[in-house]
Parts: C-alpha cells; structure tokens; sequence
C-alpha cells in the first residue's frame, strides 16, 4: 500500500492533519461506524467531554485492531462534537493520539446539535492497509 500527502500550504501541520491523502494499492479498506463513549457493556458515558473523548478513542483503536488494521493507516479522521468549544481545550488529547500512531490521516471537525443519548463526541475513522 502507498500513501501520498497533499498539503499545497503549512498551516495545517500545527492541527495534525492533512488536506488529502491519497491510496494506492491497498489491500484492503476499513469503514470505521462513529465511536463515542460507550463502554463495554453499551452504556453511554454521561461523563465530561475529556473523558468521552479518551474511551472514544479506545473505542476507535479496540475495533481498528479487532480488524486486523493498524491505526498508523488512518487516512480519514471524522469528529462529530455538541460543542467545539468544550472539545477545544482537548484536542491535544487528539493531536497526541495521531502523534503516537503516526497518522497521515485527512480530517474533518464538525459541531452538531446532538448526538446519542449524553453523548457529546464521536469518532469516525477510515482506514486502509
């Protein structure tokens, strides 16, 4: 599998994604459903948006890996959230996360008005290998 990164500006390095990514020969693509803060049990987490955002990222790694992918081939990062200013002061968590994988991923963030039950982010992923 080869990855190509297109990024025609600089700016976007500081946020931890990239403005295309593109896949050739893949063996293999994985549609990740969004990931929020469910645990094991399915019960929906009521706690704050740090937390949430820490079990949906365990949550998006346990199924990358329960498919046989490795989370380093996430090529596309979708994050829902009910407030991007409580999110915000979080996403280092996120940019870690990335940093850690070494993910070359594309990404969009997006405020919504309401998600599942309490919920208050999810995570959408593709991967491919």
């Amino acid at each position: 599998m080869e990855k190509s990164i297109v990024n025609p500006w600089k700016w976007q390095d500081q946020r931890s994604y990239n403005q295309a990514v593109e896949v050739k020969n893949a063996q293999g693509t994985l549609y990740v459903s969004g990931q929020t803060a469910i645990d094991d049990q399915g019960v929906s987490s009521t706690a704050d948006m740090k937390a949430q955002l820490e079990l949906a990222i365990k949550n998006v790694e346990k199924v990358v890996q329960s498919a046989g992918y490795d989370c380093k081939n996430i090529v596309r990062l979708n994050i829902y959230t009910t407030s991007t200013a409580e999110l915000w002061p979080h996403f280092g968590i996120v940019q870690q996360w990335i940093e850690k994988h070494q993910m070359k991923q594309a990404l969009t963030f997006l405020e919504v008005v309401s998600l599942f039950e309490a919920l208050k982010v999810e995570l959408e992923v593709t991967v491919v290998k």
